[in-house]
């Protein structure tokens, strides 16, 4: 890895996301720093309404509606703003006025002096803001949404508005980005003091549209003791550990990667995972697959020496001579991948399981773990190989990270929307990515990446992230250049190439993403 100074150190380490409790804390901290609740809250609303401006300069009528809480009074600091400059506001109430305290309260005498009117939510009542405003429910949401707010919430997004959400979209969990029920679908969300994990994965990108953060004055001073819930990943993170290659350096020492998999009648998901290790710069690759897809993988690739296996026995020799082996794409969970992985478990290098490997270690081999292994689950695989349902694990997606972190002692990759990478230093989510990826062949083509980057990295955990974050960019470019539709996981391989040579990466404005770019600090 190349040496990088203090000032990039927190740049390549990434953003730091916090749970709700701990943004709680940073609030009660500067607010004991001197600065009262209602200053904030001021401060929070000003940020809000400047960020609505900048976004949609030619508004002349917004609908804000407001909770109970701190976030709704945000929202009538934000109405009073708007009005004070001639914008014409609704202000729509799911608290009625009499029912306010503190600070909320303040704010909503705030809104009324400044002539802002107001009216109590029903079914019947109609937007007539050109930009509606959710300052609804903050990030103290525990429960499912029900009632007048659920109903508030379904009716702004069958609107055809553009929708600014403060703080976080109303009916989504900040610590883990699950659905409450239901959830505001943001075009723009401010969010503020800290930002939120639940932001970033599950549902969390699909609901929050495009994220600005502004601390409020929570600055490093006020949080040296309180560790981040997770980080987000940064592209700076792969240029610091992809230096270019010696001039002197030869495939020896660019990593022996063996991949199992392809049982009869699978050997497309082998075939991927293959040539995505070849691009990404394996110095060999072996492939032991069934004996009928070796042709088809001499013609794919012929760079890749393929071998095929029929028993256990046919892969000692293999296993001998690799840095690292990757087994689970078309392993199948027959007799041939029962067999494959009882052997390659016992297998001391770095070895990374992904798909039917998933299933076979959950099915067959629970009681196994080891400290230098990648488990790449999808929510399914995840939920089975922890005895839970899907559901479950989508509810908590990095609990369920942790707990697989914890079971089986490995570097975990839960994938999805905003996957999460658990390792030694804890959590890290990856802002990159698009819905084009929904299709078959995407886990395969990442557990090949896995493999390579394993033998050019110091550590599991780095590899992983990195992995990751390649798969994740190779998809934007490729997307970007075609669309997402049809965007095939055979598409991503020669894209990643570009993103692993660092001279060539800037040519293909691939160092920043949606997410990442988004959450940029004001």
């Amino acid at each position: 890895m190349t040496q990088v100074s203090d000032g990039e150190e927190l740049a390549i380490s990434g953003r730091a996301l916090y749970c709700a409790e701990q943004v709680r804390e940073m609030d009660r901290r500067i607010i004991a720093s001197g600065i009262t609740g209602f200053a904030l809250m001021q401060r929070a609303a000003a940020a809000a309404w400047q960020q609505l401006k900048q976004s949609w300069p030619d508004v002349r009528s917004i609908s804000v509606l407001c909770g109970g809480g701190n976030n709704g009074g945000d929202g009538h600091v934000l109405a009073a703003l708007a009005a004070a400059e001639g914008v014409t506001v609704q202000r729509i109430l799911l608290t009625p006025l009499a029912r306010l305290r503190d600070d909320a309260l303040r704010a909503a005498d705030m809104a009324t002096a400044a002539g802002v009117g107001s009216e109590d939510w029903c079914a019947e009542l109609a937007f007539s803001g050109e930009v509606l405003v959710d300052a609804m429910l903050g990030t103290g949401l525990t429960g499912p949404v029900r009632g007048d707010v659920a109903e508030a919430i379904n009716a702004v997004n069958r609107s055809e508005c553009p929708i600014l959400a403060i703080d976080i979209p109303s009916g989504l969990a900040a610590d883990t980005g699950a659905e409450l029920g239901v959830a505001v679908c943001a075009t723009l969300t401010v969010t503020f003091i800290g930002n939120k994990l639940g932001l970033h994965t599950g549902k969390g990108p699909a609901r929050t549209g495009t994220l600005h953060f502004y601390p409020l004055g929570a600055d490093a001073e006020l949080v040296t003791d309180m560790p981040p819930s997770a980080r987000q990943l940064s592209s700076a993170l792969i240029d610091a550990t992809l230096a270019p290659r010696e001039r002197d350096a030869h495939k020896g020492q660019m990593g022996h990667v063996l991949i199992i998999g392809g049982a009869p009648g699978f050997g497309g998901a082998a075939l991927l995972a293959a040539e995505a290790c070849a691009r990404l710069g394996a110095g060999r690759i072996s492939l032991a697959t069934a004996p009928e897809h070796v042709t088809a993988s001499l013609v794919r690739c012929p760079e890749v020496m393929v071998h095929g296996v029929t028993t256990p026995a046919s892969i000692e020799s293999l296993m001998a001579q690799v840095d690292a082996v990757v087994i689970g794409p078309g392993l199948g969970q027959g007799s041939w991948g029962q067999a494959m992985l009882q052997r390659v478990l016992a297998f001391s290098g770095p070895l990374v399981l992904d798909a039917d490997g998933l299933n076979l270690l959950a099915g067959r081999f629970a009681d196994v773990s080891r400290a230098n292994w990648i488990l790449t689950p999808h929510p399914g695989e995840a939920a089975h190989l922890l005895g839970m349902s899907v559901a479950e694990v989508e509810a908590d997606r990095p609990k369920a990270a942790l707990l697989l972190r914890e079971r089986y002692q490995a570097v975990v990759v839960l994938k999805g929307a905003g996957s999460l990478i658990a390792g030694p230093a804890g959590l890290a989510v990856c802002p990159y990515g698009n819905p084009g990826m929904a299709s078959g062949g995407m886990g395969d083509v990442l557990s090949g990446m896995l493999g390579t980057l394993v033998c050019q990295t110091p550590g599991l955990e780095l590899a992983a992230q990195i992995a990751v974050m390649v798969h994740a960019q190779a998809a934007d470019y490729a997307a970007s250049q075609a669309g997402e539709r049809g965007l095939l996981a055979s598409d991503l391989a020669f894209c990643a190439r570009t993103l692993v040579n660092p001279i060539l990466r800037m040519t293909a404005g691939t160092t920043t993403g949606t997410q990442d770019d988004a959450a940029a600090t004001r």
